[in-house]
């Protein structure tokens, strides 16, 4: 297995999730920025060209000659109060722009914006561009009133953007400096944090390492700091002292037994030498030497008990790792890697199962492990030229999955005993006569059932059921 550090795992996770975080808020500052100051030009071009004051002031000069309308138009520009926020421009009933608040006269028309103008039942419209230039404004068209649907002028308010967007780029490079700091200081912290945690888990581990090698009298450094670390160092030292004396009591114990088997070992070997030694006729010997046999049996079985009863307290419990899995991809993989070894024995594999996914909480690696057992018996005790089948199907209780060969098949009599531990129905066959019944146990904790039927010379079918969330039934597939 590949090694991943605690450092690696952290600079690839979290760095890397604050750095995504602080550019999406760096880009929304930014945005916002825009935002705020782009609409704070478009209120101000608002403001200069509210449609009442415009209107009111050119109201009594619309339909006048050229002349006088231009007249009007040269005194609005004139009174015009803020030259030095926005320039103004004034146009004829004819689109044409007869007045400028720079004095000059453009030569490229009035503007997208006096054509949406026209368009729009408003009579106001904005615009952001460039300009022949090159210079980025924000411009805004308001007509005066309309006689029978005819444009009569219109007034045009142009504000530079050059300077907004000076201030836009360099109100984004401090945000972007401060979230780069902010990343340079979590990575600057974090490390001395990651680091705290790294040592003393080498130090954990070295001494986990020590204590799986037999050395009990190991003990974990305490950290100057108490805190969970801290805590579970304290832990693996108590455990440590609880194997070391376990072991020592295991030790003893071992010990007294052998001890206590050699001496009754040696009264019925002693007892039975003697018996075959004395005459026919020696009644009473033989009866107090049968006595001794028959106590010491019993004292035998006494502490042979004894040793049953350790070997239980020295067992652990299995526990799963439970997670969402689908068990028909657990059983395909278990399928595609028997294979290649059913083929290479001359055994037909057949796998059936439905398309759909059969999702559950469950540990993958023990299901698969269950799988890959049961499809290894089949291989082992089917022969040459045989036939193993897989067949899944969803069903109202779950997903039920069925194993079944033509191989040698179980003799009756010991047909309820294969899953007990180290029972071997077979005893021509390689194995350790276990592997049944860590299938029923692994079968058991994720809530389903393990069955077997089979008869001598015909073959095995193993049944196992598992409570899948059932969804709707699909065509099966194949192969």
């Amino acid at each position: 297995m590949t090694k991943s550090g605690i450092t690696k795992r952290w600079l690839l996770t979290t760095i890397l999730v604050i750095a995504i975080i602080l550019l999406l808020i760096d880009t929304g500052i930014i945005v916002l920025l825009k935002n705020y100051y782009y609409n704070t030009v478009e209120r101000k071009l608002q403001t200069l060209g509210q449609s009442s004051a415009v209107a009111d002031f050119f109201s009594s000069y619309i339909g006048a000659s050229n002349d006088i309308f231009s007249s009007r138009a040269n005194e609005y520009v004139e009174n015009f109060s803020d030259i030095n926020v926005a320039e103004v421009w004034v146009l004829n009933k004819n689109g044409e722009v007869i007045v400028t608040s720079t004095g000059f006269i453009a030569q490229t028309g009035a503007g997208p914006d006096y054509e949406q103008a026209l368009a729009l039942s408003s009579g106001r419209a904005f615009w952001t561009g460039q300009m022949p230039s090159g210079e980025k404004v924000m411009a805004m068209t308001t007509l005066l009133p309309l006689t029978n649907g005819a444009s009569n002028g219109a007034v045009r308010y142009i504000i530079s953007l050059e300077l907004v967007d000076r201030q836009i780029v360099k109100l984004s490079v401090m945000s972007s400096v401060i979230c780069l700091f902010a990343i340079v200081l979590v990575l600057i912290s974090g490390m001395f944090f990651v680091r705290s945690i790294v040592g003393p888990v080498k130090r954990l581990n070295d001494a986990a390492r020590n204590i799986a090698a037999g050395n009990f009298s190991q003990r974990v450094e305490l950290p100057n700091r108490y805190d969970e670390l801290a805590e579970l160092s304290e832990s693996i030292n108590y455990m440590t002292a609880e194997i070391d004396k376990t072991s020592k009591m295991k030790n003893d114990f071992i010990s007294t037994v052998s001890h206590e088997l050699r001496t009754p070992l040696t009264a019925i070997k002693g007892w039975a030498e003697t018996l075959l030694s004395v005459s026919e006729t020696q009644d009473k010997t033989m009866t107090d030497g049968l006595k001794v046999i028959v106590s010491e049996t019993d004292h035998l079985y006494s502490l042979v008990e004894d040793l049953l009863d350790f070997s239980k307290i020295e067992s652990g419990r299995m526990t799963l790792f439970l997670q969402p899995v689908d068990v028909l991809a657990e059983l395909e993989d278990a399928v595609s890697a028997l294979r290649d070894r059913a083929d290479r024995r001359g055994i037909t594999l057949v796998y059936s199962a439905p398309e759909a996914a059969a999702p559950m909480n469950a540990d993958p690696d023990r299901l698969k492990q269950v799988f890959v057992n049961l499809l290894d018996n089949a291989v082992k005790y089917t022969e040459e030229g045989g036939r193993i089948t897989v067949t899944a199907e969803k069903t109202a209780g779950g997903l039920k999955i069925v194993f079944a060969d033509n191989g040698c098949g179980i003799a009756e009599e010991d047909l309820p005993h294969v899953t007990e531990k180290f029972y071997k129905a077979n005893i021509s066959v390689k194995g350790s006569g276990i592997g049944l019944a860590v299938c029923e146990e692994i079968i058991g904790l994720h809530k389903g059932t393990l069955t077997i039927k089979s008869k001598l010379g015909e073959g095995t079918q193993v049944t196992v059921t598992l409570p899948v969330t059932v969804g709707t039934a699909a065509e099966g597939k194949d192969n």
